[in-house]
Parts: structure tokens; C-alpha cells; sequence
């Protein structure tokens, strides 16, 4: 079965050719980072413009990299939640348009249950049940994920999510957008004591997490230096953010995998990608014996490919939607 996948939630535009969920025929991006990083983070307009002007030509490239035809294809496959929305109608509207016209499945895609299939792509041994850290740019949940489409968040920030509190941090450091690799670039060899952040804890609900805090805390440390003419030690400002940010996500995680005891833990979003939590985790499941799961870091980021693995397996569980279907800002990924 070859799914035609699109993802357009942020500022990537990428389309993609999947066959029967695991094997990735095509897996194409067009990136809008450069164009963003002037302004510092993402304006949704231009990313909504930019979508529009990318997206057709990026999924016949896609078509053409798999060496498949319009024809071959059994089904579309489009995140249509959540995201920035007008970025999301463009996909939403594009996929619609070509399952209408080649008269073939539209199947919605919750964004993060594509970003926990990325793992499904990298490991073929993985099936659920399994316990997943979703840590994005938009999200960050520990999700219970019981079967290829059915998920329960068990806990998740109350405020920013950890990507957005790197990419803030990351700004005020002057590393520009996005800011995620230069902050863990600059962090390597840096002293992750030399600073004092905070480390959130949520009173009853202790697999919830916030991490606005710890944005201000970083923010005031750098004005308050500026202010008084005193230099920082960035490299350990940058190591001690990591660490503080590591230090929130690693134990809820780790309790809550020893909660459920399913033995695996997988980790999902473009902040997997970062050096410093890749490795807490790594310790930590040796320590627990539980077995990890990471994506490669060309699975970390937004892509179609995740999106087409997600839209087979709820092609399987019966999921379609109609020319009706339309895009959504925000939605819990246990409603798919």
C-alpha cells in the first residue's frame, strides 16, 4: 500500500511516499528556518504563504523520488492537528484536493502520534504497547501509547513546552532560529552546575511538568548581566539550562515507565534530538532496564515520513475523513 503523506503544521513543507507504514520510498522538505530566523521564531503568515507555494512541487518530487505515479497511489495521509492553523489548512486543503481528484482515501494524521511513529520507521521490532516522551517545539507529553491508535497522555507541561523554552533561551543567548542545535553545541564541555536554575514540581500532579520558569529565570540571569556590565559563562548557562531541562523530563518519564512496566521507552520530537537528553535516557534505562528507543536525528524534526506510517496504521483502524475535514490548532492525541 503506498500513501502519499503530507505535513505542513509549523514551517516545513514536506511530502513523502510510504509503503504498508514502515518503508520510506521518498521523504521530502522544503524548510523555511532561514527565512524565520530573522524575525527570531516562526511568523505564521509567511509560513502559511510559503506552504502554498512549495507544496505542489514538493509532492511531485516526492512521487518522483519513489518512482511512483499518481496511479500507485492507495491513499493521502495529512496532518491536520495540531499546529499553527493556517499553516495546517494548507495542507489540509492540498491533500483533500488530490484524494478528491484521484478518487482514494484522505486519512487526518494527529501531528504527535506521527512524530511517535517516526520510531516505528527507525525500529521494526517496535510495536506497542510502549511508553513515549513527546518533547516539541509545540508539545511535550508523556503518552501511554497502548496500541498504534490508541493513546493516553499521562502527563504533560502546563505551560511552554520544552522546544519553545530552548528556542526563547536560545534567543536571548543571541544563537538566533532555531535555536535548539547551537544551544546544545554550545553546551558541550560547559560546567552544568555553574548556574542554578529551577526544576518546576506540580503539587498532585507529578508527571505534569512547566517549564516557564525556568524561560524567565534564563531570561532575567542574561538581563540582569547586561544591565550590571558582567559577562556569563555561556557554555555553562547553556549546559546548566540543558541539564535543568533534562532533569524535568528524564524522572517523570522513567516513573512513569515503571508504573506502566512495559519495558520500552520511546522518545519522539525535534528536542530528542538534543545531545544532553539523549544521554540522561540512555543512563536511565540502563539503569531501569528498560529498552529505548530513539529516532535518528533526520526523524526528529517535522516530516512527511512520520505522517505516512501514522496514516497507515489508522488507515488499518478504519479512520477516514471527508471533504469536510478540516484543520485544528489544538487537539489531545488520545481523539486522534
Amino acid at each position: 500500500m503506498n500513501l502519499l503523506a503530507i505535513e505542513s503544521s509549523c514551517d516545513e513543507t514536506a511530502a513523502a511516499v510510504v509503503e504498508d507504514g514502515r518503508t520510506v520510498r521518498s521523504n521530502t522538505i522544503a524548510s523555511q528556518a532561514d527565512m524565520h530566523a530573522v524575525y527570531g521564531g516562526v511568523v505564521p503568515e509567511i509560513a502559511s504563504r510559503k506552504h502554498i507555494e512549495a507544496i505542489a512541487a514538493l509532492t511531485d518530487r516526492a512521487l518522483a523520488d519513489a518512482g511512483v505515479s499518481k496511479a500507485d497511489l492507495d491513499a493521502v495521509a495529512v496532518t491536520y492537528a495540531p499546529g499553527l492553523i493556517g499553516a495546517v489548512l494548507v495542507g489540509v486543503n492540498f491533500a483533500k484536493a488530490a484524494a478528491y481528484g484521484l478518487g482514494i482515501p484522505l486519512i487526518p494524521v494527529h501531528h504527535v502520534r506521527g512524530h511517535i511513529a517516526a520510531n516505528y520507521i527507525a525500529h521494526p521490532d517496535l510495536e506497542p504497547p510502549f511508553l513515549c516522551l513527546c518533547v516539541s517545539g509545540g508539545n511535550t507529553l508523556i503518552v501511554d501509547v497502548r496500541d498504534y491508535t490508541e493513546m493516553e497522555v499521562l502527563g504533560s507541561t502546563r505551560d511552554d513546552a520544552a522546544g519553545e523554552c530552548f528556542d526563547k533561551a536560545a534567543r536571548v543567548l543571541g544563537l538566533g532560529y532555531p535555536g535548539g542545535a547551537p544551544l546544545d553545541a554550545l553546551a558541550q564541555g560547559g560546567d552544568d552546575r555553574k548556574y542554578d536554575l529551577p526544576r518546576a514540581q506540580i503539587h498532585g500532579a507529578p508527571l505534569d511538568m512547566s517549564f516557564s520558569g525556568l524561560k524567565t529565570a534564563v531570561l532575567n540571569l542574561v538581563h540582569n548581566a547586561a544591565q550590571k556590565g558582567e559577562s556569563l559563562d555561556l557554555p555553562g548557562l547553556a549546559a546548566s539550562f540543558a541539564a535543568a531541562v533534562s532533569d524535568t523530563l528524564i524522572p517523570r518519564t522513567m516513573e512513569a515507565a515503571r508504573r506502566l512496566g512495559y519495558g520500552k521507552v520511546a522518545v519522539a520530537g525535534g528536542v530528542a534530538a538534543n545531545s544532553r537528553i539523549r544521554a540522561d535516557l540512555e543512563r536511565a534505562c540502563a539503569a531501569s532496564g528498560d529498552r529505548l528507543y530513539l529516532p535518528p536525528l533526520a526523524l526528529c524534526g517535522d516530516n512527511a515520513a512520520m505522517i505516512g506510517c501514522q496514516g497507515y496504521y489508522e488507515y488499518l483502524a478504519g479512520c477516514r475523513a471527508g471533504m469536510d475535514l478540516n484543520a485544528c490548532a489544538t487537539r489531545d492525541i488520545g481523539e486522534g
